[in-house]
């Protein structure tokens, strides 16, 4: 056999086992994406949760109108449930069109320009943030409501249920989506069987409590207006997916799609099918129980089915959260990419995870959380604004998207876009007017603010890229005679690695050592015990009469070696087991400190491992 032939041989037997660990790499990674189902659980909690406040939210502003009014919530249900059809059409358009995610402000940073895509992104973030807020205090709250004991510890619970969600996601968006599909199925079985049951029955299995009295208004435009901006809130979250497409597996725009299609398709079921229930049942508000719960007992009675809907749904509402670390870290990350949030926002971990976007996202989230005391009321108000100028600029982007592309059939899909823009544009300034007094102008404050903190950082990372010539070719690099200066305590290994490898960086070497008056014993001993050692390299010696370490070594820097390139080598000890990090002294860190603010000197940290042979 010749060489060339033994060769070949190896190589054939090499690649079977090569190949192999290439695949399950990839398997890995697709594992950890969503599939469609996984994606209605990870990214679609907070659209299918707003069943239980969304129809209340009707319900309770058309009861101000008495039986005659509360007779408008199945059309202006349908009024919503046609504005959910037409958002859904919208952003499967949308996915398909920037399949990179980001939903709103890739739309607007392609077709509207830099400021509204800036507008786009932190309408979302803020829709973000207080979607976590709001799904956890409802949850809670509806927690509290079923078990009053807990009450005085609703900000532990909020911050508690907040900590496993965000540990969840920390995981993966994949193990997310997994850990979240059982209590999803359950929570839409639940809805589905109580509007099957309750479209079946004759008359209600617990009678509803009779209303409150109270003055009664007339059925007028401004009521069913009001009613509409309200029951808006329903659409909260349908966004999400077209938001997070990067996490879907191949083929991710197809799987975006069906996701969104399946997501309309059950949410809007789930709405017509109460709304057709509150008619038939005659469901009034009433103090001290929901909408959801009396349509439950209506149903299915005051049963064991009764408590698997109010406990899937306290699950679902705390859950819902999910839509948010599923969503917001993937825009963080291409608004850092645009250099628009500082770039540790774009790493991404194993598992596909953001890190740095969840765990701002949660930090933030349980900062309002306890400035609201954990009250969901406080919140709510807030809730909607922004995703609906998040819907209006989508819709506005995919209407000059389409005009400028012209595809097959492009007239047809402005026609929708254009549609839902305007429909959303109306529920946004319904919206904001009717609770501008509650809240809504926090937002009117934070969206600007937002944006230009945006446009700040990315100011910055432009006057960073000028100074250091991003884009620029540079001129040839050039050596100079370098100094390396390796401050010094005592004798020891440590401080022979130190200067070892300060000989192998540098022309020149010097170790310095800071004295402190009041230390006369200590000083000579180190005299001392260097003296016997006489390594061949030079000693310097600086007072300290303050007692302050880094200053002295700054001005020896500055005043020695003005023009010449200097190092300062800083050796460490690396513990053994990491809680003996306790046990160091921070030197290293005062130093490194000192010497990057007041000089052009290039600080190296060396650590010292310390092992057992050690």
């Amino acid at each position: 056999m010749t060489a060339s032939q033994t060769g070949s041989t190896a190589t054939a037997k090499a690649a079977p086992s090569a190949a192999p660990r290439g695949w399950r790499r990839r398997r890995s990674a697709e594992h950890d994406l969503l599939s469609v189902t996984g994606g209605l659980a990870a990214l679609s909690l907070d659209a299918m949760a707003s069943v239980a406040y969304g129809p209340e939210a009707i319900v309770l502003v058309l009861a101000a109108a008495g039986s005659a009014g509360l007779g408008y919530t199945l059309p202006v249900t349908a009024a919503i449930t046609i504005l959910l059809a037409v958002l859904i059409l919208s952003y499967r358009q949308v996915i398909a069109a920037f399949p990179d995610g980001g939903g709103s402000y890739a739309v607007a940073k392609a077709r509207l320009g830099r400021r509204t895509s800036l507008v786009a992104a932190a309408s979302l973030v803020i829709d973000y943030v207080l979607n976590v807020a709001v799904s956890i205090a409802a949850g809670v709250a509806a927690l509290t409501a079923a078990f009053p004991a807990l009450l005085p510890y609703t900000v532990q619970l909020c911050l508690g249920v907040l900590a496993v969600v965000t540990a969840v996601n920390l995981r993966g968006v994949a193990h997310t989506a997994r850990v979240f599909m059982l209590p999803t199925a359950v929570f839409v079985g639940s809805i589905g069987l109580v509007i099957i049951v309750g479209l079946l029955r004759d008359q209600p299995a617990v009678a509803a409590p009779g209303p409150a009295p109270g003055a009664v208004e007339t059925v007028g435009l401004l009521l069913l207006l009001k009613a509409f901006s309200n029951g808006c809130a329903a659409l909260t979250g349908v966004e999400a997916i077209a938001n997070a497409v990067p996490s879907f597996r191949s083929p991710g725009v197809k799987r975006a799609q069906r996701t969104e299609t399946a997501l309309g398709a059950v949410l809007g079921v789930m709405l017509i099918g109460l709304a057709l229930l509150i008619g038939r049942f005659r469901i009034q508000p009433v103090a001290g129980t929901t909408v959801l719960a009396q349509l439950t007992q209506a149903s299915l009675g005051h049963g064991i089915g009764f408590y698997t809907v109010q406990i899937s749904t306290t699950i679902l509402l705390a859950l819902a959260a999910n839509t948010s670390f599923g969503g917001l870290p993937v825009l963080a990350r291409l608004l850092a990419a645009d250099h628009y949030l500082p770039h540790v926002f774009a790493l991404r971990a194993d598992r596909q995870v953001h890190r740095y976007g969840v765990v701002v996202l949660a930090v933030v989230s349980a900062v309002l959380l306890v400035l609201a005391d954990g009250a969901m009321n406080t919140l709510v108000p807030l809730f909607a604004i922004g995703v609906f100028v998040g819907f209006t600029i989508a819709g506005v982007g995919m209407v000059r998207h389409w005009w400028l592309v012209r595809g097959p059939g492009w007239r047809s899909r402005a026609a929708v876009n254009g549609l839902g823009a305007l429909l959303t544009a109306a529920a946004t300034v319904i919206t904001t007017a009717a609770k501008f007094t509650e809240g809504a102008w926090i937002i009117a404050l934070t969206l600007p603010l937002l944006v230009l903190g945006f446009i700040r950082v990315h100011h910055a990372y432009q006057r960073i890229g000028q100074r250091l010539g991003v884009g620029q070719i540079p001129s040839k690099p050039y050596g100079t005679r370098s100094v390396v200066v390796v401050p010094v305590h005592g004798v020891s290994s440590l401080t022979r690695e130190a200067l070892s490898a300060a000989l192998s960086l540098g022309d020149e070497v010097v170790a310095l050592r800071v004295v402190y008056p009041d230390e006369p014993a200590d000083m000579a001993a180190f005299r001392a015990e260097w003296d016997a050692w006489h390594p061949e390299v030079a000693l310097a010696v600086v007072d300290a009469p303050h007692r302050d370490l880094g200053g002295p070594i700054v001005d020896f820097v500055r005043a020695g070696y003005s023009g010449r390139r200097v190092f300062v080598l800083i050796a460490e000890i690396e513990p053994e087991h990491r809680w003996q990090r306790i046990l160091r002294n921070h030197r290293g860190g005062v130093i490194d400190r000192a010497v990057r603010r007041h000089t052009d000197a290039i600080v190296c940290r060396l650590r010292f491992r310390l092992t057992t042979a050690t």
